[in-house]
């Protein structure tokens, strides 16, 4: 966290979903989608649809991390939703916090990259919206330090700051609940 800069929030003025890049992309180059390397890793017991050189699930099991609920995935319209795939530092905080310097291929593969995608309960999701750790934390209270450790790792990995609000929030979090918290590598 201390290489991190604690700066002000930037204007969100020329912020859209596209600039990040349009749908998932494939960083890994392994024939599947970014969304669906994440349903693969976060769920358990998943099912694939054939043909597809086992990319794209058609069901499986989440223990969602941000509620502690178990969610049962189904593919399908009006059943995918359920299960969402979380960028942990949203695009829109992330524009604000320094991504709208960089390159449009950075953006890109921040918005793709594994380290800052979750699968997780598509209310709670909702509920995040693109607010940091200042003003949203996960319900499930067993998860915060591992979800602001993974925040903090995002940041730094792709060069995006903090708001003093945030870093303390953060800081807070670290010190009082998880002092041996690490941060995960990225």
């Amino acid at each position: 966290m201390a290489e991190i800069p604690i700066k002000g929030r930037a204007p969100k003025t020329g912020y859209e979903r596209g600039l990040f890049g349009s749908g998932w992309k494939d960083p890994d180059r392994n024939g599947c989608d970014a969304r669906n390397d994440m349903l693969r890793r976060d769920l358990d017991g998943i099912a694939v649809k054939p043909g597809t050189y086992g990319c794209v699930v058609t069901s499986g099991v989440l223990s969602d991390p941000f509620t502690g609920q178990r969610i049962d995935f189904v593919r399908g319209q009006g059943t995918s939703t359920e299960v969402q795939i979380d960028h942990v530092v949203a695009l829109s905080d992330a524009w604000q916090k320094g991504a709208q310097k960089m390159t449009e291929d950075q953006r890109v593969d921040f918005a793709n990259d594994p380290l800052n995608l979750l699968a997780v309960d598509g209310g709670s999701n909702a509920s995040k919206g693109d607010s940091d750790a200042a003003s949203w934390l996960p319900p499930n209270k067993s998860f915060r330090c591992s979800y602001v450790a993974r925040q903090t790792a995002v940041k730094a990995k792709h060069g995006l700051w903090m708001t003093k609000a945030e870093h303390a929030g953060i800081k807070r979090i670290i010190t009082t609940q998880c002092p041996n918290q690490t941060i995960p590598g990225g």
